[in-house]
C-alpha cells in the first residue's frame, strides 16, 4: 500500500523495520489508554528487541500478502496502528481489522479517515469482498468509527478476546466490499 495523506499532515503507511523504535515509543507513551483495549503486555513487549522481531513477522505477513500492518505517522512519530490481518484470498476473500490511535487523537476523525483510507485498498487494490472487525461491548467510539465507514454489526461474540487480562465479550461488525 502507498503512502497516504489523511489530516493535518498524518500519513497512513505500512510499518517496516526501522520504525521500531517509534513504535516503542508509541506504546509506551499510550500505555494506559491502552491498558483496556488489549492483552496484558510483558515488560519485553516495550523494547526495540522485541519490536524488531514483530516487525519482521509483520514484513514476512506482508510478503506472503496475509497481512498489512500499517501505522499513522505525524512525521517520524506513530500516533496510531492500524492492521489487517488474515487476509485470505480464493473463496472467503476476507480480512480482519484492528486498530488504535494515540490518545491525544481521540475523537479527532483519525480513526475514521484511516479505516476509510483501508477500506478502500482492501477493496479496490486488494479485491476482497468483506472486512471483519470487533469491539469489547462497551468501546463505543470505536463502534462509531466502523458504523461511520460503512460496517454493520452481526452478532455478539461471547468471550471472545482475553483483553486486559481476561476473556471478554465483543460486538463483531463486517463490511462487505462493492465491486
Amino acid at each position: 500500500m502507498r503512502p497516504a495523506a489523511l489530516r493535518d499532515g498524518l500519513e497512513l503507511r505500512p510499518v517496516v523495520m526501522a520504525d521500531a523504535a517509534a513504535m516503542v515509543a508509541a506504546y509506551a507513551l499510550n500505555r494506559e489508554h491502552l491498558a483496556p483495549w488489549e492483552p496484558v503486555r510483558t515488560p519485553e513487549f516495550y523494547t526495540e528487541g522485541w519490536w524488531r522481531q514483530e516487525l519482521a513477522r509483520y514484513e514476512a505477513g506482508y510478503e506472503a500478502g496475509s497481512m498489512l500492518p500499517l501505522a499513522v505517522f505525524d512525521g517520524d512519530e506513530v500516533v496510531g496502528r492500524f492492521t489487517l490481518s488474515a487476509i485470505e484470498h480464493g473463496v472467503f476473500q476476507n480480512a480482519r481489522l484492528g486498530y488504535w490511535v494515540d490518545h491525544r487523537l481521540e475523537g479527532s476523525g483519525v480513526a475514521t479517515g484511516a479505516v476509510a483510507v483501508i477500506v478502500a485498498h482492501a477493496r479496490d487494490d486488494l479485491g476482497l469482498h468483506r472486512v471483519e472487525a470487533s469491539t469489547l461491548l462497551h468501546n463505543v467510539a470505536s463502534q462509531r468509527v466502523l458504523e461511520r465507514n460503512g460496517f454493520e454489526r452481526t452478532g455478539m461474540a461471547p468471550r471472545y478476546l482475553r483483553i486486559a487480562g481476561w476473556w471478554q465479550d465483543h460486538y463483531l461488525f463486517q463490511r462487505i466490499l462493492d465491486h
